[in-house]
C-alpha cells in the first residue's frame, strides 16, 4: 500500500464498513453482476427478482465485505497496527 492509496484509505475506512459495503459491494459489483446475468446470460430457473436477490444482495455484500478485509489487512500491515 503506498502513500496515495494508505491517504485514500484511510479516508474511506473513516466513512465507515456497512457503507463500504454497499456503495462499493452492493451497487458497483452486484448491481452490474445482477444486470448482466439477467439480461446477458439469464438463469433458466430464476425470475428476474431472484436473480436480483442472488447478484445484488448476497454476492454484492460478499464482495464488499471481502474488498474490506483485505483492505484492513493491507492498511494494518503498513500503519503498523495489529
Amino acid at each position: 500500500m503506498q502513500g496515495k492509496e494508505f491517504d485514500r484509505w484511510s479516508r474511506i475506512r473513516t466513512q465507515g464498513a456497512l457503507r463500504y459495503v454497499l456503495l462499493n459491494g452492493v451497487v458497483f459489483y452486484g448491481l452490474p453482476m445482477f444486470l448482466i446475468m439477467t439480461y446477458v446470460i439469464p438463469h433458466p430457473r430464476l425470475t428476474v427478482a431472484q436473480s436480483a436477490l442472488l447478484w445484488v444482495a448476497i454476492a454484492g455484500a460478499g464482495f464488499g465485505v471481502a474488498m474490506w478485509i483485505v483492505q484492513e489487512r493491507r492498511f494494518r500491515k503498513v500503519s503498523g497496527r495489529s
